[in-house]
């Protein structure tokens, strides 16, 4: 059996998502990077990460043959075999980027050094999509969505999609099995609808590809859910959503607009909020990078949220393009608060102040105990680091 090890690296990059996970666990597509590499591989995959975050995480002991691999990287069936075939010491790199190495112990510097060196590296000439930016995550979405759709359904038959479905390219649909559907539109022509285990879509929602819907969540009446979005296991949706990826557990349960955007897990938006995804002017973008503590431009002309788990939006509140929103925050009021809001803040355009951890905590444990989940010791002691280090 392989041993394969998912290694968080410029984690920095990818706040405020990573705040509470390892970059393995990252939701794109139908499936988690570790599950991808997981279906790919037939291996069970560990995840190192950063020490505050490592409790949280099982890591067995390494060998000389253990695979440590970027865990920004986007599997692919051609990627795989080229890495399952390296030699001990040996490193695959992607345009002078380290991909994986097949050694007992990871070091940064040795790996750069052999890099530098061009010492037993093994270069990798087909394109591999990394995860750079936390925006990267919702603009990869679409062709994420295609590809875990083949690798969960090939040479297996989707459930029977009922009559009163209107259904386009019901080829390109697979319906797990304790899918409820009412009537509904199913557009699969743009690309694969992917419908989990025990989900169900309400009447008269809309759905146009690629789209994937998790395990035990809903799809709520007249919803219009636009292409490249995933929603996560057990998260109720209603609205209006396009390019979004809900990770998983997190409720937008009334009407509003959500786009390019990725919202955590515990989260809530409250009804009739709404994000911008695009300046009146048609520039480009600019998002908050917590690694160079500044805006940096996307280069992208859409790009709304990125919101981190346990992050609670009021009725009615309005957001920018291009916001950033941390973790446990409570953001309410009229007007358009400020398009960086760090983690544990409460309020909104009219100031905003730190929020109390214990209630903070009260809230989560809330929220988590309504789906029979417990906020456990470990995620507790995450929450203090980052709040810790947020409110300084």
């Amino acid at each position: 059996m392989q041993q394969i090890i998912l290694l968080d690296r410029e984690r920095e990059h990818l706040l405020p998502i990573v705040f509470t996970r390892s970059i393995g666990d990252i939701r794109i597509g139908i499936l988690t990077i570790r599950e991808k590499w997981e279906k790919y591989t037939n291996a069970a995959i560990n995840l190192k990460t950063a020490e505050y975050l490592q409790n949280k995480y099982t890591l067995p002991q390494t060998t000389e043959e253990t695979l440590w691999i970027d865990a920004r990287i986007l599997p692919n069936k051609d990627l795989v075999n080229e890495i399952l075939k390296l030699e001990i010491n040996q490193i695959l790199i992607y345009d002078n980027n380290f991909i994986a190495v097949r050694s007992k112990n990871y070091s940064e510097n040795i790996i750069n050094s052999q890099i530098q060196n061009n010492i037993n590296c093994k270069i990798y000439n087909e394109d591999i999509k990394f995860i750079k930016r936390t925006w990267d995550i919702f603009s990869l979405n679409g062709e994420e969505i295609i590809k875990d759709f083949e690798l969960l359904t090939r040479n297996r038959q989707s459930e029977n999609i009922p009559n009163f479905v209107y259904a386009k390219r019901r080829d390109n649909i697979f319906i797990e099995k304790g899918v409820k559907l009412s009537p509904c539109s199913l557009d699969a022509e743009g690309g694969s609808i992917y419908l989990g285990k025990n989900s169900e879509i309400m009447d008269f929602a809309t759905i146009k590809g690629p789209v994937a819907l998790g395990e035990h969540s809903q799809i709520k009446a007249g919803a219009k859910i636009y292409s490249n979005t995933t929603i996560g296991p057990h998260c109720k949706i209603a609205g209006e959503l396009n390019n979004v990826i809900f990770q998983a557990y997190s409720n937008k349960a009334h009407e509003g607009f959500i786009g390019n955007a990725y919202i955590g897990e515990w989260c809530n938006i409250g009804a009739d909020s709404n994000n911008s995804n695009l300046k009146n002017t048609y520039e480009k973008i600019k998002m908050w990078n917590y690694a160079i503590n500044s805006f940096e431009d996307t280069g992208l002309q859409f790009a709304g949220l990125i919101m981190g788990d346990h992050t609670k939006l009021g009725i009615n509140t309005m957001l920018n393009t291009g916001t950033v929103i941390g973790c446990s925050c409570n953001i309410f009021g009229a007007g358009f608060p400020r398009t960086f809001i760090p983690s544990f803040r409460w309020g909104g355009a009219s100031g905003l102040q730190i929020y109390d951890f214990n209630k903070a905590i009260l809230t989560a444990t809330n929220m988590m105990y309504r789906r029979d989940k417990v906020l456990s010791n470990v995620d507790i002691e995450i929450l203090k680091w980052i709040f810790d280090k947020e409110t300084f």
